[in-house]
């Protein structure tokens, strides 16, 4: 693979406070991979929610249909399942039940074994006078690392 696949949700660390962060595999088909491998996903308005059997899966996940396929192609927003431990599933189905916070997928990367991979991130949201902080601190950043530069 000479390429390198990295799709991002900014989004989400200015809507999220995260707070842990998992590596998760994708359940795909043939067509869906292609697609990604060529970089036409999006996850900016994704999230990632529990059915009843205790899987996890990603729902608003875009994968544009790949341009080569025939009849067999896949569905662009279809939920797929993520894959992670047992352990870990329970982990998070307890802290999404019991104290309400939020699973976002944070970016979609391709391995070096040419696999799929999904980072989520345990998540409680913001409050709005906690994005205007985030927003500050960000301006107060640019502005401090303009002046360096200029001093040397």
């Amino acid at each position: 693979m000479n390429k390198q696949v990295n799709i991002k949700n900014k989004r989400a660390r200015f809507e999220y406070e995260l707070l842990d962060t998992y590596t998760a595999g994708i359940v795909l088909t043939g067509t869906e991979i292609k697609s990604i491998r060529a970089s036409k996903a999006s996850i900016a308005e994704s999230f990632c929610e529990f059915n009843d059997r205790g899987e996890l899966f990603v729902v608003n996940m875009t994968v544009d249909e790949y341009s080569h396929g025939t009849h067999y192609n896949h569905r662009p927003k279809a939920t797929r399942k993520l894959l992670l431990n047992k352990k870990e599933l329970q982990k998070l189905w307890k802290q999404v039940k019991n104290v309400g916070l939020t699973i976002v997928p944070l970016n979609l990367f391709v391995n070096e074994k040419g696999y799929a991979k999904l980072r989520i991130s345990l998540a409680k949201g913001k409050k709005l006078y906690d994005k205007r902080n985030t927003l500050k601190d960000r301006d107060n950043q640019r502005t401090l690392a303009r002046v360096k530069k200029n001093f040397k």
